[in-house]
């Protein structure tokens, strides 16, 4: 455990790491389950939100003691686990349930924006908007790849994050144009104030994202978003952070699963995606805005990260959003 007085990120780093993080959303579906019933989730590869709007019950992720649920309840599951909510009316025990509806939740199917499981009209049950949510800086530099154990924190109604994944529910079965700047533009709001109230936390569980559990870590990375086209390379980040270059290079991927130089080809790709789609500057010039030498250099790195093909002709390819959805079967 990292003692929360030597683990002082600097609020100017989380500013920045917060503004560049791109958020997708996966699916996202508001259910509504009677007391009685268990509403149960299958593994995603991909991180867990459930936030309980009313009512209470206890969710289990896999083996784990079973976490309460209360109006206004946000948890956030690891990658990889799957869980069920056992929803009561204060009265009953969850061992006295009478049925179960299953919400197989998986990175490839399809999920409704409004699912209504074992509903019914009684006070005491239980509506929850439950989906899965992508969060990175790059492919594979993912917010939640360190994430072992459930985030749990107890919010109110007037931090108003019900009503922010209300809205993005909204803009799914719109469907308008701007739809997915919206989706990203509400969530992005949600992950604000998980962060916020991470800081003032008793649990310090901030660190347990990729890459906020090393400040040194951090450090570099930090430097690498705010400058990817800056000529980094292995020794001048090691120096950043403070660390020999062999020490550097294992906290490293040991906070994001790669290496320094495989981190950074990701968000030059990233930087570039953007560059690209706003059919502004060449691919030339693109190539050394974000770092390279030459085009052929920069076709290469991206190559390596998106497969064959060039990036002018799959320059939407490159800043397509995670589009997993979430089947249900009633």
């Amino acid at each position: 455990m990292v003692d929360r007085q030597d683990y002082q990120m600097p609020n100017s780093d989380l500013e920045v790491l917060l503004k560049t993080l791109q958020v997708n959303v996966a699916g996202l579906t508001e259910c509504t389950v009677r007391p009685g019933w268990r509403l149960s989730f299958r593994a995603s590869e991909l991180a867990a939100i459930h936030y309980n709007l009313a009512g209470i019950g206890q969710m289990v992720v896999g083996n784990a003691p079973a976490i309460a649920l209360g109006p206004h309840t946000l948890v956030i599951v690891p990658p990889g686990q799957p869980l069920h909510i056992n929803v009561t009316d204060g009265r009953e025990m969850a061992s006295s349930l009478r049925g179960a509806v299953k919400a197989p939740c998986e990175s490839g199917a399809t999920l409704p924006a409004v699912g209504s499981f074992a509903a019914s009209d009684t006070d005491s049950k239980m509506i929850l908007i439950s989906g899965y949510l992508r969060a990175s800086y790059g492919m594979s530099i993912d917010l939640f790849t360190a994430l072992r154990t459930p985030i749990v924190e107890q919010f109110e109604a007037g931090d108003n994050l019900g009503y922010e994944l209300r809205s993005v529910l909204a803009e799914i079965k719109a469907r308008e144009v701007g739809m997915e700047a919206m989706k990203t533009a509400l969530l992005k709001q949600v992950l604000v104030a998980v962060f916020r109230r991470s800081l003032r936390s008793t649990d310090l569980w901030l660190q347990r994202f990729a890459g906020l559990s090393d400040r040194q870590i951090a450090r570099a990375f930090v430097d690498m978003v705010l400058r990817p086209g800056a000529p980094h390379s292995v020794l001048t980040l090691s120096q950043t952070a403070g660390l020999s270059r062999s020490a550097f290079m294992a906290r490293f991927a040991d906070a994001f699963g790669c290496s320094p130089m495989v981190a950074l080809r990701q968000l030059r790709m990233r930087r570039a995606a953007g560059m690209l789609a706003a059919k502004v500057l060449s691919s030339e010039q693109i190539a050394h805005a974000v770092g390279y030498d030459s085009r052929s250099s920069f076709v290469r790195a991206y190559r390596q990260t998106y497969g064959h093909g060039q990036p002018d002709a799959q320059a939407k390819a490159l800043q397509r959003p995670c589009t997993g959805e979430i089947r249900t079967n009633r």
